[in-house]
């Protein structure tokens, strides 16, 4: 197989990857913070690398920018979600590198609900001049939800997801 047979088929795979990634969060938009990012996002850095997850990361932050379902969202939160959901990766491929059972990604994801949440302080506070006390209060039972969906989906998902998206990969890259 050619370099250029693999380049074609990484970009295929990360626009694939990535309009996943969009569409289900655009479907799961009337539900807040229950989603399948987190899950989607440690998927992917398990299975295909830092690098593809990076740029699917990329697409993702920018598509859901231009075409959220709320409409456009604050250019201003954009470098803060993309350092959020790009904590994943670089977490799970440094600190949490070894870990891979669904009880311990489970965790992981149901904390990252709340740190994602945090995320968006500086913006909130700092920026738009929100008091701290009141955004905190108000995000926490949306932080909640996104972490227990986290927990959930990725103790129910992750092991099955995990083998059926390897499986694909070994069968996808070895086609001429």
């Amino acid at each position: 197989m050619t370099k250029t047979t693999l380049r074609i088929k990484d970009t295929a795979l990360i626009a694939i990857c990535a309009a996943i990634l969009f569409v289900q969060q655009l479907s799961l938009s009337m539900l807040p913070n229950i989603q399948f990012t987190t899950l989607l996002i440690v998927l992917f850095t398990r299975v295909l690398g830092f690098k593809r997850t990076t740029f699917i990361i990329i697409i993702h932050v920018i598509v859901s920018n231009f075409f959220s379902p709320y409409g456009p969202v604050n250019p201003m939160y954009m470098p803060f979600m993309f350092i959020a959901w790009m904590l994943l990766p670089i977490s799970l491929k440094t600190i949490f590198k070894s870990l891979d059972h669904p009880y311990g990604l489970a965790t992981f994801g149901f904390f990252f609900g709340f740190v994602y949440g945090w995320m968006f302080i500086p913006v909130s506070v700092f920026i738009l001049g929100t008091p701290f006390l009141p955004y905190l209060i108000a995000d926490l039972p949306f932080e909640l939800i996104m972490a227990l969906s986290n927990f959930i989906t990725i103790l129910w998902l992750y092991q099955p997801l995990k083998k059926l998206l390897t499986d694909q990969m070994n069968k996808f890259m070895h086609i001429a």
